[in-house]
């Protein structure tokens, strides 16, 4: 997924580095010339030096084909303008913004930021979910954050139709908790079947949601 990072300091670099970890594209815009040099070296990521309030710079990031943009400089009012501009201007699907004084938080989301958060273990995250797991829906957040209760939609040209769990073997960390199909709650056990159309409810650690999307085929 193309994601346009907005800061290029701490919380920016290391963003990209995990980003680029799980095989997203990242493009880092940022105002310092001497740490924009630093991170074309570091980072295996296009870097754009300059404002990221001004409207080129985030068209040279690649801004209209992003699908999601993430502000994380110091400055609140900066996160809030460049979210406020890839959201009216290019219709950008994701805004994301730190918020580095926590009063600012909701006021920025009334300003119609789609999220604010406040670490960089958060931010990464949150573009898991809402940009990689389209299809994996969370339900409710557990344990703090580690794992979640999700609704999984079994697309129509999908991979295992008609095997049984047994012959899928889902990834550790993970279950099948219950499966609606058309209606009918199922609560599976290993010689159930699967199939197209049917909607899983599946309770899993976050860290192995990627796991899961590879196993299920969510992408083919």
């Amino acid at each position: 997924m193309r994601i346009v990072i907005v800061g290029g300091g701490k919380v920016g670099y290391y963003l990209a580095k995990t980003l680029i970890e799980h095989h997203h594209e990242p493009t880092i815009v940022e105002i310092d010339k001497a740490l924009c040099a630093f991170l074309a070296d570091d980072l295996d990521a296009p870097i754009v030096c300059g404002d990221g309030t001004a409207i080129e710079m985030l068209v040279s990031a690649g801004i209209e084909q992003a699908d999601a943009l993430i502000a994380v400089t110091g400055q609140d009012e900066n996160n809030l303008i460049t979210c406020q501009l890839a959201r009216m201007m290019f219709h950008t699907k994701r805004t994301i913004a730190k918020v580095n004084n926590p009063k600012n938080a909701e006021v920025m989301k009334k300003l119609g930021i789609d999220i604010t958060v406040s670490s960089t273990d958060n931010i990464t995250r949150l573009i898991e979910r809402e940009v990689d797991f389209s299809r994996i829906r969370q339900l409710v957040s557990l344990n703090q954050g580690e794992s979640s209760l999700n609704e999984v939609l079994l697309p129509e040209d999908f991979k295992y139709d008609g095997k049984k769990l047994t012959d899928i073997k889902m990834p550790d960390q993970s279950i099948i908790v219950s499966i609606d199909r058309e209606g009918e709650i199922i609560i599976p056990r290993g010689n159930t079947c699967v199939y197209s159309g049917d909607k899983l409810l599946i309770m899993a650690k976050n860290s192995v949601l990627h796991k899961i999307k590879d196993k299920l085929r969510l992408d083919d």
